[in-house]
C-alpha cells in the first residue's frame, strides 16, 4: 500500500507548507528570473491556480527566512544572485502584503475600510503612526517612514488586486468608485519608486494601461511571457517528479495502469496554456484533490465559478457552441478586459480560466482559444444552463442522465419529450434582439440544446461545416448517431428539415461505424417558443435505408 503524503490542497502559506512536511512543487526558480528581469511585476492567472502560495513564497524570501528554502532551487543559487545584485544573501526586507481576496465589496465603505485596516496592521508591525482616512496618503507615508527609519526599501505584494472591481461589475456606480480609489492607491507604486525594492501584483483580469494602472505604468506584465508559463500550475514533468506515489495509488483504486491514469488526468485537468510558445500546465487545485481522494471528480468549477462571471454571462448574449471551435483573437485583445464592455466576454473567459491558448497563428499576433480540458467544459455548461432555463444545479445531473439513457437507447420520442420540457423553462428575457445573421430562435435553441447534450457526455457538435452545407447539430452515443436540422416554423417544416439533410447528403459525411443513424428534423414554433414538430428517419447499419416509414408522431408544445 502506497504511503499517504500531505498534499497542499487548502494551504496557501509557504511557511505552513514547508513546516508541515507538505509536498511543495518548487517554483523558486521564478524568484531568480524575476529579480534578474526587473522590480515591478503583474501576473494574471485564474482562481485556485497557486497565485497566493507564490506570493507567500516571495514574502518568505524577502523576509530572509533562509531555513524555509532548504533543498529548493533558490537555496543553491541565492549566493550567486546576491553577488550579481551587489547585496548580501538572504537580505531581510520590510514586506507590505495586501490581500483583497476573501472579502465582500458590496457597499461604498467596504474597500476603503479594507485598505485602512490592512494599512493599520502594517503600521503596527513597523511602528509607524499613521493618520487620516485617505488610503493612498497613508500608504505613501508608511513607505517613506519605513525607508527613513530602517534605511531599507520596501517590498510590496498584492493578492487579487482586482477583486473589488470584479465583485461590483454589475454596479457601475460602485465599480467606478472602487476603480478611482484603487487607481489612486496603485499610483503610489510610481510615486514612491525610489523607496520600493520589489513589487508583485496578482489578479484574474489583466489591466488596461489607459484605465486602472495609467498612473503605475512601471509594472511589467509577465502573464503571457514564455519564461513564466509555469509560474503557477503543474507541468507534466512536475507531475512525474512530485506525485508518482499518488498516481500509482489512483491507478490501483481505479483498477487500471499508471499510463492510462496519466492519460485520463491529462484529458480531464491539463491543457492550460498561458503563453504562445510555452508548455501546458495542470490545474493544481483539481489535480491535488483527485490525487488526495484517489477518485476522479470535477472540483474546480464548484469553487472557481465566481459571481462576477455568472452575472456577466446573464447580460451577454453568447452563442455557446462557438466556444467548442477555435476562437481566433488578437494577443492584445485577450489581455485587455475592460469593465462593463460587452466585447470583453472572451477576454474575461480566457482570464478566468474557461478558455486557454490552443494555438498561435501567423507571426504570433493571433491566438486560438478553446476549453483547456473536460473539467472546464463540463463546469462551464453546468453553470450556464441555469441562466438559460429552469434547470437548477440540483436537478441538472438527474435530468441529463435520463436524457442520455433515451439517446443511447435510440428512443428519440422520449428525448424530444424532455427537450420540450427543457425549452418550456427557457428564460426568454435573455434572448438578444438580433444575432449576426443567425435565425434568432434557432440560434438560441441551439445554445440550450447543445449545452444539454454536451453535459450528457456524448459527442455533440453544432454547425458542422461540410462541402455541401452545414449540419446544425451532430450527436453521437455508443450505439446511435443523430443528425439534427433545425427550422423556425416561418422558414420551414420538420419535413423540410429532413429533406435538406437528404438533399445535402449530410449523412454520407458521417461514419456511424455500425451505429444506427437518425435523421432528425425539428421545427420551432415562434409563438409557443418551443418545438412545433419533429420528424425522424432511421438508417440502419444493415440496410442503409429508412426504417419503419421514417416518420414519427408530431410533438406539439403547450400553447
Amino acid at each position: 500500500m502506497t504511503e499517504e503524503r500531505r498534499l497542499p490542497i487548502d494551504t496557501q502559506t509557504f511557511e505552513q507548507v514547508r513546516n508541515a512536511g507538505t509536498i511543495y512543487v518548487d517554483k523558486t526558480l521564478y524568484i531568480e528570473k524575476l529579480l534578474s528581469l526587473g522590480r515591478f511585476f503583474f501576473l494574471s492567472r485564474p482562481h485556485r491556480f497557486g497565485k497566493s502560495l507564490f506570493l507567500s513564497t516571495l514574502q518568505a524570501y524577502f523576509e530572509g527566512r533562509k531555513n524555509l528554502f532548504e533543498g529548493l532551487y533558490i537555496a543553491d543559487h541565492e549566493a550567486e544572485l546576491a553577488r550579481r545584485q551587489q547585496r548580501e544573501p538572504w537580505e531581510e526586507m520590510p514586506v507590505l502584503y495586501f490581500d483583497f481576496n476573501a472579502r465582500d465589496y458590496g457597499n461604498q465603505e467596504s474597500l476603503p475600510n479594507r485598505l485602512l485596516k490592512q494599512l493599520k496592521k502594517l503600521e503596527v508591525k513597523y511602528q509607524v503612526v499613521g493618520e487620516g482616512d485617505v488610503p493612498e496618503e497613508r500608504f505613501i507615508y508608511l513607505i517613506e517612514t519605513i525607508y527613513e527609519s530602517m534605511g531599507k526599501r520596501v517590498v510590496i505584494l498584492v493578492d487579487e488586486y482586482d477583486k473589488p472591481l470584479l465583485e461590483t461589475i454589475n454596479d457601475p456606480e460602485l465599480n467606478d468608485t472602487n476603480r478611482l480609489l484603487l487607481k489612486a492607491f496603485y499610483e503610489v507604486l510610481k510615486h514612491c519608486d525610489e523607496y520600493i525594492r520589489f513589487a508583485f501584483l496578482t489578479g484574474v483580469t489583466k489591466f488596461s494601461k489607459t484605465n486602472l494602472f495609467s498612473g503605475a505604468n512601471n509594472l511589467k506584465d509577465i502573464s503571457l511571457l514564455d519564461n513564466y508559463d509555469a509560474i503557477c500550475g503543474f507541468t507534466e514533468q512536475e507531475l512525474t517528479d512530485n506525485f508518482m506515489p499518488e498516481i500509482e495509488r489512483l491507478a490501483l483504486a481505479e483498477n487500471t495502469n499508471v499510463e492510462a491514469t496519466r492519460q485520463r488526468l491529462k484529458k480531464e485537468y491539463d491543457g492550460y496554456r498561458f503563453s504562445r510558445k510555452g508548455e501546458n500546465v495542470y490545474n493544481p487545485f483539481s489535480l491535488l484533490n483527485v490525487l488526495a481522494d484517489s477518485t476522479y471528480n470535477y472540483y474546480w468549477f464548484e469553487t472557481a465559478t465566481p459571481s462576477y462571471l455568472v452575472n456577466y454571462l446573464k447580460r451577454t448574449h453568447l452563442f455557446v457552441p462557438d466556444l467548442d471551435k477555435d476562437i481566433k483573437v488578437g494577443v492584445q485583445a485577450v489581455q485587455d478586459f475592460r469593465y462593463n464592455d460587452h466585447d470583453s466576454l472572451i477576454p474575461l473567459l480566457f482570464q478566468s480560466g474557461y478558455l486557454t491558448i490552443k494555438g498561435v497563428l501567423g507571426n504570433g499576433m493571433i491566438v486560438q482559444l478553446g476549453y483547456p480540458n473536460e473539467e472546464v467544459r463540463f463546469g462551464f455548461l453546468h453553470e450556464l444552463l441555469p441562466l438559460y432555463s429552469s434547470f437548477t444545479r440540483i436537478n441538472i445531473d438527474i435530468e441529463v442522465l435520463k436524457l442520455y439513457e433515451f439517446f443511447d437507447a435510440g428512443n428519440l420520442a422520449k428525448v424530444m419529450e424532455h427537450v420540450v420540457t427543457f425549452l418550456a423553462g427557457v428564460r426568454y428575457g435573455n434572448i438578444p434582439k438580433g444575432e449576426k445573421g443567425r435565425p434568432l430562435r434557432e440560434q438560441y435553441y441551439q445554445t440550450v440544446l447543445y449545452a444539454v447534450f454536451r453535459l450528457l457526455g456524448v459527442y455533440a457538435q453544432t454547425e458542422v461545416v461540410c462541402a455541401t452545407g452545414q449540419i446544425d447539430m451532430l450527436v453521437a452515443t455508443t450505439h446511435h448517431v443523430y443528425i439534427f436540422e433545425f427550422k423556425v416554423n416561418t422558414q420551414g417544416t420538420a419535413q423540410d428539415a429532413i429533406a435538406q439533410i437528404k438533399e445535402k447528403e449530410y449523412f454520407r459525411l458521417v461514419a456511424p461505424e455500425g451505429r444506427t443513424l437518425h435523421l432528425v428534423g425539428v421545427s420551432f414554433d415562434e409563438k409557443s417558443r418551443n418545438v412545433g414538430e419533429w420528424k425522424e428517419e432511421i438508417l440502419t447499419p444493415e440496410t442503409g435505408g429508412a426504417k419503419g416509414g421514417g416518420s414519427h408522431q408530431t410533438l406539439r408544445s403547450a400553447e
